[in-house]
């Protein structure tokens, strides 16, 4: 019996044409990954992979199973939501990746203003991290992927096979509770004695590399204790209303906060840093409602 994770796998090896960057990123073992492979081609009845050659190319069966693939995912997906009671969404729907914090903070305002321009849009949206936001545009479980990009940290997507545009800048600062002075509770960069208490953000979240990039490129030395840690900017802001400590947090999504005089800066601009707000696409043709929102996308926006 054919497992979608088999198709999952296969698409990102046909992306990466590397079975060891392949298999870290579905987080296996090559020799794992390997017999995932052969399973599917098993199941197949063909071999998809050409392993004659490197970089690893795909048989002209694979090639053609590359188009499908997608597609058979896309219909299960859609089938099993069709049976838990959801009523589909139409056929010209647009499926956006997009990590949590833009799903909360830039995505539901951005829609607006294109609805506004545009017309009104059929959207699935997926949030997850970073990692699984991108692997699912490789993967082709969405249309188009919605990311934060630093020079630093950059979204590493060839242009050969992918397109991009700059929607914007976000700023990434430290921020911590106020009272009606508007007077953070606590600043940086904290003192050896009394030591400024860090909200921060777990390994795996891309703002953990944007805040000790910051932290790293500090004007001062810095005396932080760590209370607590999370992957979620949303959590972070939370602990930090309740005055817990301070949390590094997109502009975005403190704006609300910061007008109503519940969280202040907890330091100057040159303990921030900026980030681009990117949109991709594969650059293989797409079904018609993506081909007509990219090019409206292209008309307003700068590409990468």
């Amino acid at each position: 019996m054919m497992e979608t994770r088999w198709l999952e796998d296969f698409l990102v090896l046909a992306e990466t044409g590397s079975f060891t960057h392949s298999a870290q990123a579905r987080h296996l073992t090559q020799p794992a990954f390997s017999r995932r492979i052969q399973a599917l081609e098993n199941w197949v009845g063909t071999e998809l992979i050409d392993r004659t050659s490197y970089p690893t190319t795909l048989t002209p069966a694979g090639v053609v199973f590359r188009e499908r693939a997608a597609d058979m995912l896309n219909q299960v997906l859609a089938t099993r939501a069709l049976l838990q009671g959801m009523k589909p969404l139409p056929e010209d729907t647009l499926s956006f990746s997009v990590p949590h914090t833009l799903s909360f903070s830039f995505f539901p305002k951005w829609l607006t203003q294109m609805e506004a321009r545009f017309g009104q849009l059929a959207c699935r949206l997926q949030a997850s991290n970073v990692h699984d936001a991108l692997l699912s545009l490789v993967e082709g479980g969405a249309d188009l992927l919605l990311c934060y990009h630093h020079p630093k940290k950059p979204v590493e997507l060839p242009p050969t096979h992918y397109a991009g545009l700059r929607l914007g800048v976000e700023s990434l600062r430290p921020y911590a509770r106020c009272g009606r002075d508007r007077v953070p509770r606590f600043r940086l960069p904290g003192t050896r004695e009394a030591p400024a208490p860090l909200l921060g953000y777990a390994a795996n979240a891309y703002f953990r590399l944007m805040t000790e990039l910051i932290l790293d490129n500090a004007p001062e030395p810095c005396h932080l204790t760590l209370r607590y840690e999370t992957d979620m900017a949303e959590g972070l802001k939370n602990m930090a209303l309740e005055g817990h400590g301070i949390a590094f947090l997109p502009q975005s999504a403190v704006t609300r906060e910061v007008r109503h005089g519940q969280l202040a800066p907890a330091a100057g601009d040159e303990w921030g840093v900026d980030m681009e707000i990117r949109v991709y696409r594969r650059l293989k043709p797409a079904r018609p409602a993506v081909e007509t929102f990219w090019s409206f996308l292209q008309d307003q926006y700068a590409p990468i």
